[in-house]
C-alpha cells in the first residue's frame, strides 16, 4: 500500500486536513495565511495528540510558492518523496468571490485569484494526486462555470486525468445542507493505462445517505419557540443527521468551547421572538433540535440561535455542526470572530474524511471500488 503525505493550502484550523489524516495519511506540510487560524490549527493539533507536519506551518501567502519559494517546497516534495508513496495537494481556495451570498467578484476577486494560484501551483510542483474544493456557486453559476472549466482544462493540459462531483455534507452523515464542487486529479503517470477516474472514482463508496430520500423526509416544521422545553425525535427520521444528536454526541455543554458565544446587542427579546426552526431569514435563523442545519456560515451577520435556549449558538456547539470529534477544540483567547469564521470556512469532518478514504482506496487500488449502488 502507498504512504500517502499531503501538503496542505488553504487549511484554515484543519478540518479538512483532520479528516485526511484520520484516514490515514500524513500531513507533511500546512499553509495558511490567517495567523490566528494556523495558531489554532497547531492548537488543535497538540490537544487531540497529533504529530507536527514534516515540513512544519507555513504561514505565507500562496504565491510566494510562485514566486521565490519556489524551489523551498519543490525540496520540501523531494524529501517527502524519500520515503516511497504518494505525493499529494488539498486545498480549498477562499470561496466569497463565489458564494451566492458573496459580491460575485468571480475569478477578479482577490479571493477569486487564489483559486488559478492554487492550480498553478498543482501544475508547476506537480504533485502525484490533488483536490481543489470550493462552493457550489464556482459550478453551477454561470459565469463562475466557465472560469472553472478553464481551470480544469489547464489542469487537464498539464497532464491531470480529472473527475468532479457536487456533494453533500448530508450524504457522508454531517447534520448540515452543504453543497461543495470537489475536483479530485491524478497525474496520467502515477494513473498510469489503469485508471480513469472519470469513469471509474467511486465518489458514492463511502456516502452513508440519499440526498433525494434525505429531503423527501417530513422534517418538523418551524413551532413556537419555548426555552428550555423538551422534545422528542419524530419516528421514522435519521436522528443521527439532527442537531440535537451531535449536540449530544459532542457534550456540547461541557466541551471547553461551550463558554464561547457571542451576546448579540439586540437583548433577549430578539434571542426569543424567532419560532424554532425558522431558518427562512438569512440572519436570525433558528435552528430545529429535530433537523439538520443550513449551511455553517456565520459571517455577514448571519446569526443562528440556538433551537431552545435565548442565545446564539455556541463555539462547541458550531463545531458538533461540523461534525467534528469532540475532542477538537479552539484556543479560548481566539476572538469569537475568528473562531467563527474558521468555522464557518471549514469542511465538515465527515464529509473530509469519507473522500480522504474513497481517494485512498482510489490510489491503492483498494478490493472495492465500485460505485454503492445500494443506498
Amino acid at each position: 500500500m502507498n504512504s500517502l503525505r499531503i501538503f496542505s493550502f488553504f487549511a484554515g484550523s484543519g478540518l479538512l486536513d483532520l479528516g485526511f489524516e484520520l484516514a490515514g495519511y500524513t500531513i507533511d506540510l500546512v499553509n495558511e495565511y490567517s495567523p490566528a487560524f494556523i495558531r489554532a490549527y497547531k492548537y488543535s493539533r497538540e490537544k487531540m495528540g497529533l504529530e507536527k507536519p514534516r515540513h512544519g506551518y507555513s504561514n505565507i501567502d500562496i504565491n510566494e510558492y510562485l514566486g521565490q519559494r519556489a524551489d523551498e517546497l519543490r525540496n520540501q516534495i523531494l524529501i517527502s518523496r524519500g520515503g516511497g508513496g504518494l505525493i499529494g495537494f488539498i486545498g480549498g481556495p477562499p470561496c466569497p468571490d463565489f458564494s451566492v451570498a458573496g459580491k460575485q467578484r468571480g475569478r477578479n476577486g482577490d479571493n477569486g485569484k487564489l483559486s488559478l494560484s492554487y492550480v498553478n501551483l498543482i501544475i508547476e510542483q506537480k504533485p502525484d494526486f490533488f483536490l481543489f474544493e470550493n462552493v457550489k456557486g464556482l459550478w453551477r453559476t454561470a459565469k463562475h462555470r466557465a472560469f472553472y472549466d478553464e481551470l480544469k482544462a489547464k489542469l487537464e493540459g498539464a497532464g491531470y486525468l480529472t473527475t468532479d462531483r457536487l456533494t453533500n455534507a448530508l450524504e457522508f452523515g454531517a447534520p448540515q445542507d452543504r453543497d461543495r464542487i470537489l475536483l479530485f486529479g491524478i497525474s496520467s503517470k502515477t494513473a498510469g493505462n489503469e485508471k480513469k477516474p472519470s469513469e471509474d472514482f467511486p465518489w458514492t463508496k463511502y456516502i452513508t445517505y440519499d440526498l433525494s430520500d434525505i429531503k423527501k423526509r417530513q422534517w418538523p416544521s418551524s413551532e413556537p419557540f419555548v426555552e428550555n422545553s423538551g422534545k422528542e425525535c419524530p419516528d421514522g427520521l435519521p436522528e443521527e443527521l439532527t442537531v440535537e444528536y451531535w449536540f449530544r454526541k459532542n457534550d456540547v455543554d461541557n466541551h471547553p468551547n461551550s463558554v464561547n458565544c457571542f451576546v448579540p446587542r439586540a437583548g433577549r427579546v430578539r434571542m426569543t421572538s424567532v419560532d424554532e426552526g425558522d431558518d427562512s431569514k438569512k440572519s436570525y435563523k433558528r435552528l430545529h433540535r429535530w433537523r439538520y442545519s443550513p449551511t455553517v456560515a456565520y459571517g455577514n451577520n448571519e446569526v443562528h440561535l440556538h433551537p431552545y435556549r435565548a442565545r446564539r449558538l455556541t463555539v462547541a456547539e458550531a463545531l458538533s455542526l461540523q461534525s467534528l470529534p469532540k475532542e477538537f477544540e479552539l484556543p479560548g483567547d481566539m476572538s469569537l470572530t475568528d473562531m467563527f469564521k474558521t468555522i464557518g470556512n471549514g469542511v465538515p469532518f465527515l464529509l473530509a474524511n469519507g473522500i480522504a478514504k474513497t481517494i485512498s482506496d482510489y490510489l491503492n487500488g483498494g478490493a472495492d471500488n465500485a460505485e454503492n449502488h445500494s443506498l
